[in-house]
């Protein structure tokens, strides 16, 4: 194959028999020759568009090159030099970057998530991030998600002292949500060794708000907070039978299956339908394919395929291992006494346009139908649980995670920041971000200029965070 060639590498995969039985890996590796062609069709752009659209301007130009030279440890150490998390990624990420990738225009993009998986899995990747000295200044981070652990990261190698506060026994916020079909549950823990030299102290099982006041951290000694508690609380859609047994929310029912998926869904021949049409949807509906084999799964969402928020990647794999989608159906209510017996349903369309021009989805009357099921997955978004902040922090939350309302993300509380994201690259973006405001309000206290982000394995030099051609991000948090 030349450098030059359009067509992908093949990315090796299980037949969809295979998917459906199993809670395997989806995508095989890379061989190292593999990787190597592949890495050799990118064109190394003068602009390069794919680390535009990175939300943690992940320099994917670079480790692109060393894969291409067949230098993986190279390719292992550019890839962890801004990205902390990448073994998680590497498999899970969304890869905005390929979106924007030129290939893209003239082929097929080049395959970066799954060359960053070679540079990890071929390059020495077993490293340890190396912080400045400590200067014994105290911040504390609440939650240990994705938002939080970028934000840990960020401030350890600056130097600061900082503890973790997650509500959960484990690490992970929803990264633990992922079905192991993408994610078999190692990544998080190679990721998090790599954080082993930092003055980094952790507290699981202790949630904000109930066993403890951020405001009172300050009290402590803590010169700043974070609050990166992200959207844990499963959004409703309030109609009559939620509450019956047999209803799950989607981030819960994911997390056990996960977790112990024996003890939680007990029998293996339910009939299951999912609510909603996000990529949370999709991984219960995918998820509830492999466990529940002797029934259909069914989606049910109130507008067309068209209009489904979950990437194509997610709806595809829902195809390839035989979800059945009812669309233009809204949800009615749940038939059941002490158990789901069904699910009504109901016709929908869009009604006319509102004031702003936008047309809302409307119920056809006259239209009910009954789904038989005895298992229903509700996939309505998620909201924040700010159960015990105090109002004074004076937080929006229009997207579902709470945030500061000032421009560097501070809240009513001097001293105390709040920020989120999407998903988990974009939760890593906002922690970048606060953590550098942080250390900006710090500095202001102290009376220095702030810190830029130091080599993460110890160079005298800042961090090159940009690689060369880069130019304005394509993205906005």
């Amino acid at each position: 194959m030349s450098a030059t060639q359009q067509s992908r590498v093949t990315i090796p995969e299980l037949t969809p028999e295979e998917r459906r039985c199993r809670f395997e890996h989806i995508l095989y590796p890379y061989s190292r020759e593999e990787a190597q062609l592949e890495a050799q069709r990118c064109l190394q752009c003068a602009m390069p568009y794919c680390v535009q659209a990175c939300p943690i301007t992940q320099d994917c130009k670079g480790y692109i090159a060393q894969v291409a030279k067949g230098d993986f440890d190279a390719a292992a150490r550019v890839t962890l030099l801004g990205n902390p998390l990448a073994t998680v990624l590497c498999k899970s990420c969304y890869h905005y970057c390929e979106e924007d990738c030129v290939k893209k225009d003239r082929g097929v993009p080049i395959a970066i998530r799954h060359l960053k998986r070679a540079s990890l899995e071929f390059g020495r990747s077993d490293l340890a991030y190396v912080p400045m000295p400590s200067r014994g200044e105290r911040v504390a981070v609440v939650g240990g998600g994705p938002a939080g652990l970028m934000a840990a990261w960020e401030l350890c190698l600056r130097g600061y002292s900082v503890t973790l506060f997650e509500k959960e026994p484990f690490l992970g916020g929803q990264v633990e949500t992922i079905p192991k079909y993408h994610l078999d549950g190692d990544e998080l823990p190679a990721d998090l060794a790599r954080f082993r030299n930092f003055d980094l102290k952790i507290e699981t099982g202790r949630k904000a708000g109930v066993d403890f006041k951020p405001e009172d951290l300050l009290k402590e000694g803590y010169l700043a907070v974070y609050l990166a508690v992200g959207a844990s609380a499963p959004g409703k859609i309030r109609i009559p039978g939620e509450e019956l047994p047999g209803v799950f929310h989607a981030l819960p029912f994911l997390l056990a299956s996960n977790k112990n998926p024996e003890s939680f869904l007990g029998r293996r021949d339910r009939v299951p339908v999912i609510i909603g049409g996000g990529d949370v949807a999709m991984d219960a509906a995918r998820s509830c394919v492999r466990f529940f084999r002797e029934h259909p799964t069914t989606v049910v969402y109130r507008r067309g395929r068209e209009a489904m928020p979950a990437t194509e990647e997610e709806s595809e794999g829902c195809d390839i291992e035989g979800v059945n989608f009812l669309w233009w159906r809204a949800p009615v209510r749940i038939l059941g006494t002490d158990h789901v017996e069904g699910l009504v349903i109901q016709r929908t369309e869009l009604g006319p346009p509102d004031a702003r021009g936008k047309r809302n989805v409307v119920l056809v009357p006259g239209t009910e139908e009954t789904l038989d099921c005895d298992t229903v997955i509700i996939a309505a978004g998620q909201v924040a649980d700010l159960e015990g902040f105090p109002p004074t922090l004076d937080l929006k939350a229009p997207r579902g995670w709470p945030e500061g309302k000032r421009e560097d993300w501070g809240t009513g509380i001097e001293g105390i920041f709040a920020s989120g994201n999407k998903s988990i690259v974009f939760a890593m973006s906002a922690g970048t971000k606060v953590a550098e405001a942080i250390d900006a309000y710090i500095a202001r206290k102290k009376g220095r200029d702030p810190i830029p982000r130091p080599d993460p394995f110890g160079g005298p030099e800042p961090a090159q965070i940009y690689p060369e051609g880069y130019g304005e991000p394509s993205w906005v948090l």
